[in-house]
């Protein structure tokens, strides 16, 4: 196996791991933090920290290994992932459990943006989408099997037992980046401000296209779920409506991301954002779990289209002006992502409780297909050609 392919199963199994112990926690955490004493509020609370330390430590740790490199980071990064399972399997106040998932939070910033920086380091353009669709792959199974396998190992051996489970498998892919050789250093990375990549039109139009698509699948997994309640759908057909969405998603991002280096990645996402705002309207008139299900499913691809191809996008907008600081881009993706992640659950809880699902899913459509053209247009223009 070649040093890159070495690289990039590392990076596939450090993002899965992170994914798996985030996931994990979806049917644990709460049993446990009724033991501490915790109320609903403060659950809320602690399911929340997770994205105040990812948002924090993004642009921090991406902008680090633009200059240190990125064997490194992501060494710390799983010494924190390790780290915060441990903490969880050890907890016993409640001051410990949100200390565990702020400290998620960062491993979970640092693993995503220095792997996917890694990754932009060691294959081109032509290759990026291929390598990012299987990454993205492995996150929706990861997605689908952790609250089985933690709902299974704390039948099994209790409390504790996932978050071991999870720390050894940390500790095992720590080892790997321990044993692979340091890449060389890019001597033609230069260093850029923040502001500057800011200002940057194509990833300015990248994150604000990562912010829609991000918000709207996060709004649909609160909304949804309520929606369907209404229908007397019970949890466990829910649960399958997600594995469903999940295991469509993880066989389309690796075709996405070759469409992406064959087409280009950003027509594919501006079709992904309109194939969403096209089928929210008929997932809002879902009147049965066969008809969610097939709605939904259709609705999580259309958003994987945006984000894998994205990833590819990032690393081309940061290269057009040679300086190739992908660690600094891939952390504003990821804050784009978190700041989807945290408006679209409370926009959707808004308008869910005054207007109901159907209603709120033909407001979202139209705004969401203006966004699209805006995007387009902004893009079209000389401006923002770059």
């Amino acid at each position: 196996m070649s040093h890159r392919s070495t690289a990039a199963t590392l990076v596939f199994l450090a993002t899965f791991i992170d994914i798996l112990a985030y996931s994990i926690a979806v049917p644990v955490l709460p049993d446990l933090s009724v033991r501490l004493g915790a109320s609903p509020t403060v659950i809320g609370f602690l399911f929340a920290s997770f994205g105040v330390t990812l948002l924090a430590a993004s642009i921090p740790m991406g902008a680090a290994s633009d200059r240190i490199g990125r064997k490194t980071p992501m060494v710390i990064g799983l010494l924190a992932l390790g780290g915060s399972t441990l903490l969880f399997a050890f907890a016993d106040r409640l001051v410990w459990l949100f200390a565990a998932r702020m400290v998620q939070g960062a491993a979970d910033a640092i693993t995503w943006v220095v792997g996917l920086a890694l990754l932009a380091d060691l294959y081109g353009p032509q290759e990026r989408g291929r390598v990012t669709g299987v990454v993205m792959s492995g996150t929706a199974i990861a997605f689908m099997l952790g609250p089985s396998i933690g709902g299974f190992l704390y039948e099994v051996g209790g409390i504790r037992l996932p978050f071991l489970v999870l720390a050894t498998l940390a500790c095992a892919v720590l080892g790997g980046f321990l044993w692979l050789p340091a890449p060389p250093s890019r001597t033609n990375r230069s260093q850029i401000p923040v502001l500057s990549a800011i200002r940057a039109p194509a990833i300015v139009l990248c994150i604000a296209a990562v912010i829609a698509a991000a918000g709207t699948i996060a709004m649909l997994e609160l909304v949804l779920v309520l929606h369907l309640e209404t229908l007397g759908i019970n949890p466990g057909r829910v649960g399958t409506l997600f594995g469903v969405a999940a295991l469509v998603t993880a066989m389309l991002n690796p075709l996405f991301g070759r469409l992406a280096d064959r087409s280009g990645a950003w027509r594919l996402m501006m079709l992904g954002l309109a194939l969403s705002a096209v089928m929210l309207p008929f997932l809002g008139r879902s009147f049965s779990f066969a008809s969610a299900v097939f709605y939904y499913a259709i609705e999580a691809a259309a958003v994987a289209l945006v984000i894998t191809p994205s990833l590819s996008f990032i690393a081309e907008a940061s290269s057009h002006d040679g300086s190739e600081s992908f660690g600094l881009a891939y952390g504003l993706y990821n804050v784009g992502w978190g700041v989807g992640l945290l408006a679209g659950p409370a926009a959707g809880g808004f308008l869910f409780e005054r207007v109901g699902f159907a209603r709120l899913s033909w407001y979202w459509s139209p705004a969401l297909l203006l966004i699209t053209l805006g995007l387009v247009r902004a893009r079209n223009s000389g401006r923002w050609a770059g």
